[in-house]
């Protein structure tokens, strides 16, 4: 679903003959939609880029993300190397606060790996939103393969900028 965001900016004039008596002027420009950020993101994100991520879904708080591990992305091993989970579900996390429409960056991250991921597996994100203030955002991402088995777990803080994306 695709939200458009309808900012207002308000002129209060006070009338002195009314104590508490005002009158609003209004002011509304339309800002970019969640799809139009999350779409300017990627395509000045070279990493979500190379990881080949998919947007599957644009929902505000939760950008679901998709991806396809590659041979070039295991480690010694042979699995993915952890890197490969991390970057996508810091990308979904990052797709899914600024979708909000307020430029946003994470200040703190972890993951917990909890199952080996394998060329092959095609790997999904969830995400949801903990708190989400003016200022502060936390959220995790969850990252999920094919089979809808959980295979990391990720969680985010984030700083809000305050600046709207246009």
């Amino acid at each position: 679903m695709v939200f458009d965001y309808l900012v207002l900016e308000f002129e209060i004039e006070l009338k002195p003959q009314k104590p508490f008596a005002f009158c609003l002027k209004t002011n509304y420009s339309q800002k970019m939609t969640n799809k139009e950020i999350v779409d300017q993101m990627i395509a000045g994100d070279e990493m979500s880029q190379w990881l080949g991520i998919k947007v599957l879904d644009y929902s505000i708080g939760n950008v679901v993300c998709e991806m396809t591990v590659r041979q070039e992305m295991v480690n010694g091993f042979n699995i993915a190397h952890g890197g490969i989970t991390y970057s996508l579900a810091d990308s979904a996390l990052a797709f899914s606060i600024n979708a909000h429409g307020i430029q946003s960056v994470s200040v703190e991250t972890s993951i917990s790996h909890v199952k080996p991921v394998k060329v092959g597996d095609v790997l999904t994100t969830e995400t949801k939103e903990i708190s989400v203030t003016s200022k502060i955002g936390v959220l995790t991402t969850e990252v999920y393969n094919q089979d809808k088995v959980l295979v990391a777990a990720f969680k985010g803080t984030v700083y809000r900028t305050g600046k709207a994306w246009a």
